[in-house]
This record gives C-alpha cells, sequence and structure tokens, in this order.
C-alpha cells in the first residue's frame, strides 16, 4: 500500500483522496438515508411544544421543510462533487500524460455539473409534491413505529407515513404505558404540535 501511494504523483494523490473522501460519505448518507437517520430523525419530527420544529412548524400543525431541503441539496451536492471531481480526475490522469490543467479542469466541469443535475433532481422532487408543508392533521388514525422511547409525561419519536412520505416525528402519550422502540402505535390526536399516540 505504502508502494502504491508512493508511486503516485502529488495530483493524482489529491485526485484520489477526493474520490474516497466523496464516495464513501456519499455511500453513507445514502444508506443512512433509506434506513430513515437523515431527512426525518433529526429535523423533520423535532416538533416541539409549541408548535416550531427544525422545519419550521406553524400554528397551522403545518412542518414546512425547506431548509431541510436546502442542506440536504447542500451536503449531498457537496459529497457528489468531491466523488466526480476525484473520479473523474484519476481516470484521465490514468488514461495517460496530460498538462495538470486538462484533468482538472475536466474535473471541475464535472462536479459543477453533477452539483446543477443533484440541484435539477431536487427542484423535480419538489414539484412532485401537492405541498411543501406536511400537515400533521393527515397523521390522525395513521399506524406508525416507535423511534424512540414515549414515556408518560415525557414525549418520544415515531416513524410513520404522512401524505406518502416516510417521517419521524415528536409523539407524546397520555396514557401510563411506556411505548417502547419498535412497538406499533396509533395516532389519535394532535396536541400543541405533536403527535399524541397510545398502543395499536
Amino acid at each position: 500500500m505504502k508502494g502504491f501511494l508512493d508511486s503516485l504523483s502529488g495530483l493524482e494523490l489529491l485526485f484520489a483522496c477526493c474520490a474516497v473522501f466523496g464516495t464513501v460519505l456519499f455511500v453513507l448518507r445514502t444508506i443512512l438515508m433509506f434506513l430513515g437517520h437523515i431527512g426525518g430523525a433529526d429535523t423533520d419530527g423535532q416538533v416541539g411544544a409549541d408548535g416550531a420544529d427544525g422545519g419550521g412548524a406553524g400554528a397551522d400543525g403545518a412542518v414546512h421543510d425547506s431548509d431541510l431541503s436546502f442542506k440536504t441539496l447542500s451536503l449531498q451536492g457537496v459529497t457528489v462533487f468531491f466523488m466526480m471531481f476525484g473520479i473523474t480526475g484519476w481516470m484521465i490522469m490514468r488514461m495517460g500524460e496530460f498538462h495538470p490543467v486538462v484533468p482538472i479542469g475536466i474535473s471541475l466541469l464535472t462536479g459543477g455539473l453533477m452539483l446543477w443535475l443533484i440541484k435539477k433532481l431536487f427542484q423535480w422532487a419538489g414539484r412532485l409534491q401537492s405541498s411543501g408543508t406536511l400537515n400533521l392533521d393527515n397523521a390522525v388514525g395513521q399506524e406508525g413505529t416507535v423511534y424512540l422511547t414515549i414515556r408518560p409525561g415525557k414525549p418520544g419519536k415515531v416513524q410513520l407515513a404522512v401524505q406518502e412520505r416516510l417521517t419521524v416525528l415528536e409523539a407524546i402519550t397520555e396514557k401510563q404505558e411506556e411505548l417502547k422502540t419498535g412497538q406499533t402505535v396509533r395516532v389519535v390526536k394532535i396536541s400543541a404540535g405533536r403527535l399524541v399516540v397510545e398502543k395499536s
């Protein structure tokens, strides 16, 4: 391994590091996204007692997620940029001898193109939604699973599908029974911007 690294030029090493860095972050973020740990557990579901949350829930019980979309676009865009910049540059360097300006220029163009495509993809996905807000009232009657344990008098979190979106929202119970992670629950009402759930 050391011999391989020693054989690389400075520019090749730069491209290799960018490719590994971007690819690892991209794969990790994609896996976490599918598992529901990005775009849900940390932002979507942080609904406070006053109806405020990380995404900006209003008094009407709707969760606005424009800030979340911007953050996701920015982070995902950066990882994709580094990944494509590194991979493209590495491939060009392996193809033959070029002036450093050539692989750097093409890699920057490729990374920029991927950033543009990611932006367009998010815009397209946003247009598919009939509304830019998540109305908590639509969660009433829905079933989900406990994401973080809910104790009497202490809120937890529930993962469920609302408006065809899988999300994690803050929830409480009015019962004196603890609802543990993994249990199936049903939303009975909305109170102060939180879901009120009970064992299903």
